[in-house]
């Protein structure tokens, strides 16, 4: 079980990001996520049907927001909320160290919920 975000990381495992569960519940997940060097492929776009509330613990990214003109360097302490449909897209994640993210998703549909 999970219980320091800072400590415990994982390997990274042929090169992908690695999610792990935090709090679970019917309409809200709590996950970290931990990041090494990942970004979204070319021409690709999340557009989530619950929202997200992300916050850096450690590392940086680059996060673009579909309509905006640039996209958002994240440093440690930077959050942001990404509201449900918002296409958006990671340019970029800091291997060294590794990025580590809080990932908040809450207001799931009916259909989308976590178990």
């Amino acid at each position: 079980m999970l219980s320091n975000l800072l400590r415990d990381l994982p390997a990274s495992a042929n090169g992908a990001e690695t999610f792990d569960d935090v709090l679970l519940r019917t309409d809200l997940k709590i996950e970290r996520i931990v990041s090494t060097g990942q970004a979204s492929p070319p021409d690709f776009w999340y557009c989530q049907p619950q929202s997200e509330w992300v916050l850096i613990l450690q590392g940086a990214a680059g996060l673009h927001l579909a309509g905006e003109a640039r996209e958002r360097v994240l440093q440690v302490g930077d959050f942001v909320n990404i509201p449900a449909h918002c296409r958006h897209r990671v340019n970029w994640t800091r291997a060294e160290p590794p990025t580590i993210w809080l990932a908040v998703h809450y207001e799931y549909p009916a259909e989308e919920q976590p178990e």
